[in-house]
């Protein structure tokens, strides 16, 4: 009996390992898939980008790539999903949401808030400029994604701004939906567009005007 109990452990361990590794591959895989996609997007544009050429620069089928993404529009969700976490291993909206119940000098915070902006936007603003531009050519729900995430993004930003005029970090008078405008203007796509894509500004700049530009309208003499 008691060999019986000790097989069926080990069994049962070898399982949940199997089962683990199972998972581990495939978060690997579907990464990689995303990796591909993002690269065919962004080189030759979303309406000329097919399921077949990411399923074959990936190494997968295309049925797999509907199956775990529905197609197109679900592939570009998920990349821009991917993009809100930013580079560092902590998501960054987590590392923004500890950084505002923390900090207590205002003025330093804007300057985090601008090296978040400088680390996520390279990432993210030139999928929602993807979007953008399919919406504007038609493709079907494009136009739908693009408002949900502006919709997304201004809840994010209000609820920034909540929990800042709560703790009393702003200039005084300034009100949280007054606030969230200012963020939301901040982190629009079509800024970046216009002064890292066009006007050919580093990260490390845009990052650091953004955060004067939050300095000078969230706290004025504060």
């Amino acid at each position: 009996m008691s060999s019986a109990v000790n097989g069926g452990e080990r069994t049962g361990k070898a399982r949940a390992y199997d089962a683990s590794r199972r998972r581990a591959l495939a978060e690997e895989a579907r990464r990689n898939v995303l990796a591909k996609a993002r690269e065919l997007f962004l080189d030759k544009g979303y309406g000329a980008t097919t399921i077949a050429e990411i399923a074959r620069a990936a190494g997968v089928s295309p049925e797999s790539v509907y199956k775990n993404f529905g197609g197109k529009p679900g592939l570009v969700r998920a990349i821009h999903e991917q993009s809100l976490l930013g580079a560092g291993g902590t998501p960054a909206e987590e590392r923004s949401d500890q950084a505002q119940l923390t900090a207590t000098d205002p003025r330093a915070l804007m300057d985090q808030f601008g090296r978040f902006t400088a680390e996520i936007s390279p990432i993210g603003a030139p999928i929602v400029l993807l979007i953008r531009d399919a919406a504007a050519s038609g493709h079907p729900g494009m136009a739908d994604l693009l408002r949900e995430i502006d919709d997304s993004r201004y809840r994010r930003m209000l609820h920034n701004a909540r929990q800042l005029v709560g703790r009393g970090l702003l200039r005084v008078g300034l009100s949280a939906e007054d606030a969230a405008d200012v963020m939301f203007a901040s982190t629009t796509a079509e800024l970046y567009e216009s002064l890292v894509l066009k006007r050919g500004w580093g990260a490390s700049r845009y990052g650091e005007f953004i955060a004067a530009l939050l300095r000078a309208n969230l706290l004025g003499d504060r």
